[in-house]
């Protein structure tokens, strides 16, 4: 696949990206060495080869969860600039 100034132009329109024309330059070497990795890489034999789901036989291995450290409601909203109760009170950051 050739890289060209209009593939280019199509991919800046539909990523809503404008690029100057020293850029662009620079833009279709990287996508064509892409896009040469990528045809080298389909040249590769994988015949009988399994995908690899996991990188290791380990599976969902998680840590214990436990409660520590709580602290009381009062405590949490000690350090608050402005609160309302039991709410912090921030500023209004949605108009209608």
């Amino acid at each position: 696949m050739k890289i060209d100034n209009a593939l280019v132009d199509h991919l800046a329109r539909l990523s809503k990206l404008e690029f100057e024309e020293s850029e662009t330059e620079r833009i279709k070497k990287d996508l064509q060495g892409i896009v040469d990795l990528v045809e080298q890489l389909e040249e590769v034999d994988v015949t009988g080869v399994e995908p690899l789901i996991y990188m290791s036989e380990e599976r969902n291995v998680l840590r214990k969860d436990f409660v520590q450290g709580e602290i009381s409601r009062e405590e949490a909203l000690q350090n608050a600039p402005q609160r309302d109760s039991d709410y912090y009170k921030v500023p209004k950051v949605i108009s209608k």
